[in-house]
């Protein structure tokens, strides 16, 4: 069976985070068992945008620290780097507090400048471009942010390993996939295979919940969570935050295609035990799609009641225009004085909204949709 740790842990003060992590791990054979002397180790945190740490956005650096020394200590060779979704690598990294981390014990910052095909074989998606610093490893750590996320309904393990993607590569695939979940999530599973991280340690010790992955509100979790498939690491997560696997994509394509890993059935949980450390209540993001079944071609029609969709809130917008720059269509322009969104032409890919550093943009539910919505809360 494959195991999932999880380990209680409250704050990121510097010396208790280190032996919590040594604790997480070691019913999983401890970092040992996956770092071997001489080894070039890639640590992938999840660095969306240039946010302080307190905001949740992204890793926190002190668990980057952590990792950091776990590995030095088990001789491994470790980088450290990401392909964020704005701004530049080095400016983000500093402005997340992980360069400083990276300086200070001697890791090697990774920029993840230069991108390479790699053949996926028979996935959904034959080819992707890889950053070459993710397949010049020799394992690879996944550090994810447990976060809400307005297109994928969670991001955590799996959705992570996109940042694998660099830069406007990212943009491409969001346009070939549109605004089919399905596809996407199709794509980031297949992504997952090809990447194959050696570990999973999930950041749920101040997680993020509503209107993630950028925008939302911080919420005191308290749990570490690792594991070797990082499907199985998801599985976990949803659960230990109450959010139903059905609402979030990649788990939701995992279990209708029987991936290994998706259900919490098949899993061995080791370490402290999940009821004592789920959350009591936690805001998932809003539902973006009717899921009962429309066939595509209603869903189409109907385009603008069964979905959600972006919306600027005026007030709160500088007009900074970095959301119409990232987006994948390119359905956002300046009139009138205000940005507007071309909803006809929206892909529903909430890139907007994720990257948004005002937290402007919000989303908005169709009438079908908020039926659906309330249907299934009652």
């Amino acid at each position: 069976m494959k195991r999932v740790a999880l380990h209680r842990l409250r704050s990121y003060q510097p010396n208790q985070v280190e032996t919590a992590l040594q604790e997480l791990l070691q019913p999983l054979g401890g970092i040992e068992a996956f770092v071997k002397p001489g080894r070039k180790v890639l640590l992938k945190p999840n660095l969306l945008s240039g946010k302080s740490p307190d905001q949740a956005v992204t890793t926190h650096p002190e668990i980057v620290r952590g990792m950091i020394h776990l590995v030095q200590q088990a001789g491994g060779l470790v980088s450290v780097g990401d392909s964020p979704g704005l701004g530049k690598p080095v400016q983000v990294a500093q402005k997340a507090g992980i360069m400083e981390v990276i300086e200070a014990t001697g890791a090697r910052f990774a920029p993840f400048a230069e991108s390479v095909p790699v053949r996926i074989g028979s996935g959904t998606f034959h080819q992707l471009e890889l950053a070459r610093d993710i397949l010049d490893a020799d394992l690879i750590i996944n550090l994810p942010k447990l976060k809400t996320h307005q297109m994928m309904g969670l991001t955590c393990g799996v959705k992570n390993l996109f940042g694998a993607v660099v830069g406007m590569r990212k943009v491409r695939l969001h346009l070939q996939a549109g605004a089919d979940k399905r596809f996407f999530a199709l794509m980031l599973l297949d992504l997952a295979e090809k990447v194959a991280p050696a570990l999973t340690v999930v950041d749920a010790v101040v997680g993020m919940e509503g209107n993630g992955p950028g925008s939302g509100d911080p919420v005191p979790i308290g749990t570490l969570l690792a594991g070797s498939n990082p499907l199985a690491v998801d599985a976990v997560a949803c659960e230990l935050v109450g959010v139903k696997p059905d609402v979030v994509w990649t788990q939701k394509v995992a279990l209708e295609r029987g991936l290994p890993g998706a259900t919490l059935a098949e899993l061995e949980l080791v370490g402290e035990a999940l009821e004592a450390l789920k959350l009591s209540s936690f805001k998932p993001s809003k539902t973006t799609d009717v899921n009962f079944g429309l066939p595509k071609f209603l869903k189409n029609r109907l385009k603008h009641t069964t979905t959600a969709r972006p919306v600027i809130e005026h007030p709160q917008c500088v007009l900074c225009e970095l959301c119409a720059k990232h987006c994948p269509p390119q359905v956002m322009s300046m009139r009138d004085g205000k940005l507007r969104i071309d909803h006809d032409s929206c892909i529903r890919c909430f890139c907007c909204q994720e990257l948004c550093p005002q937290g402007a943009i919000v989303t908005e539910q169709g009438l079908l949709l908020k039926l659906a919505s309330f249907l299934k809360a009652d």
